[in-house]
């Protein structure tokens, strides 16, 4: 049977566009691209909240082959990462492969056609030889388990799912959560509300962010002489990879690196934040690299106005008009902001849908009997011809351009082996993936996840099985080595 295309990529932001450029340059151009949402972009699409920004420099947070010189600051706004992505898409072509509004509910491994069936809601099933999954990792929004929420009769809006057409104020409004989103947010709607509560379950590692303008004198020169803006790079991943990478990857050896950064963000919220009482509670009590960190020079100064109330006691309930904590105390609102992240781990997210393979088997449920596992971070046994860019193990240091880019090295050595060897599937052995894992738990120990103090994070970095499966346990220069030299005998090629 002829598939409908060569390739079907499910997800149209940076992974997805990066696994279709890939593609194209091996030839294949017989390519879909299925997108739930109604524009390319991925999360900076759909994100568009107060405050959006990067929080890894913007030299660094772009294809490597495909510089952007026009951020306007060191950290750009989410809107210039959106820009960016219509500029890659229309450059490389890529808009033509893509279908909006298509999201996807389920994809099956046909054993005796050996091609993908791919089953768009309300749409009839497509076929491809090959599946490639760049749903990202934060695609569901998470709502937070508290009893009476969905009674709450007020505005409620999620960081994920902004509504800028609702003005903020004069409202008394509550925010939930205190994580990466909340610490760009929360300055931003804390300047228009009345009154803001601020309940927090776990403080955040927060270091000062040097955000200037980018100048255009400097702009021009990074477009004229690309090789000025790849020296700017090259400095930004090294001082990142040096202090964050290693500094959790190496914690056992080097427990100095993430205890000169704690010293650095208590200095930092000290000097932002006078009173002892306030600042005890925005101190993490674990250590720095559990969980996400960020930067931002507003947040800490917000809990300092009239206006903001951080609360540290846990929600009891929710109710139309209120919040009331354990203690008893009921707070009023008319406004909740949840900024409460997404589902990282649950089945609907971790693959975002369901994803069938040999004999049945079906990929979340394994990952959730089995532990989360993968090969490289990129394919699993049982399930032939798939990419999953976002598998166990993939994310490699801290951004996220760097992991596309050696997934593309993968997909490149797999692609041209099975073409060399005029085979039709590929598929890793299950003793190669236990090779590989047996890899991540060996190095597991000498991380901050093991080593350091992690107990009370509540980080998405841990799975429900209490692993830390999301970040590839090495160097990105070791995870760039080991694209483009990784054993071909570690696939059984059909």
């Amino acid at each position: 049977m002829k598939p409908d295309y060569e390739a079907i990529i499910v997800g149209a932001g940076f992974g997805g566009m990066g696994a279709a450029i890939q593609l194209q340059r091996l030839g294949i151009d017989k390519i879909l691209m299925l997108e739930r949402a109604d524009d390319l972009g991925g999360t900076w699409h759909l994100n568009t909240y107060p405050g959006l920004a990067v929080d890894i420099v913007s030299l660094s947070y772009s294809y490597s082959f495909e510089p952007n010189p026009n951020w306007s600051r060191l950290y750009a706004p989410g809107a210039e990462l959106k820009a960016y992505a219509r500029h890659v898409a229309q450059k490389y072509d890529l808009r033509r492969y893509m279908r909006f509004g298509a999201s996807v509910e389920r994809a099956q491994y046909d054993e005796a056609l050996g091609l993908w069936r791919v089953h768009p809601a309300g749409q009839s099933p497509l076929t491809a030889r090959l599946l490639i999954l760049a749903t990202g990792f934060l695609s569901q929004p998470k709502r937070p388990d508290i009893p009476g929420v969905d009674t709450f009769a007020g505005k409620v809006i999620h960081t994920a799912e902004w509504d800028h057409a609702f003005d903020l104020a004069g409202r008394r409004a509550a925010m939930i959560g205190t994580g990466a989103s909340a610490v760009q947010v929360l300055p931003k709607i804390a300047d228009k509300v009345a009154h803001l509560d601020v309940y927090q379950r776990t403080p955040i590692w927060v270091l000062p962010r040097t955000n200037p303008r980018i100048p255009a004198w400097l702009q021009k020169v990074f477009a004229r002489v690309p090789l000025v803006q790849r020296c700017f790079r090259w400095l930004s991943d090294t001082v990142l990879e040096l202090v964050m990478v290693t500094g959790v990857l190496h914690n056992r050896q080097m427990p100095f690196l993430t205890r000169m950064v704690e010293r650095g963000a208590r200095r930092f919220l000290a000097s932002q934040v006078k009173d002892p009482e306030l600042r005890r509670k925005l101190t993490p009590d674990y250590s720095f690299g559990c969980k996400r960190p960020t930067f931002s020079n507003r947040y800490f100064k917000t809990f300092t106005r009239a206006s903001v109330e951080l609360v540290t006691t846990p929600i009891a309930r929710i109710e139309p008009d209120a919040i009331v904590t354990a203690d008893g105390q009921r707070r009023e609102i008319d406004t909740l902001v949840l900024a409460t992240g997404f589902n990282l781990w649950q089945k609907g997210n971790f693959p975002a849908f369901d994803v069938v393979g040999l004999g049945g088997a079906e990929l979340g449920e394994l990952w959730n009997r089995n532990h989360y596992q993968s090969y490289e971070g990129i394919t699993v046994p049982g399930f032939p011809n798939l990419f999953n860019i976002h598998s166990p193990y993939s994310y490699s240091g801290f951004c996220y351009f760097n992991t596309i880019e050696i997934q593309m090295r993968h997909m490149d050595r797999c692609l041209k082996e099975m073409r060399r060897r005029g085979a039709a599937t590929f598929e890793p052995t299950a003793e190669a993936q236990e090779r590989f894992m047996q890899r991540m738990r060996s190095r597991a120990a000498d991380t901050v996840f093991s080593a350091g103090q992690c107990a009370t994070s509540n980080s998405y970095y841990f799975n429900q099985h209490g692993e830390a499966t999301l970040l590839r346990l090495s160097s990105t220069l070791a995870a760039v080595r080991r694209a483009r030299s990784f054993p071909l005998e570690d696939y059984r090629f059909a």
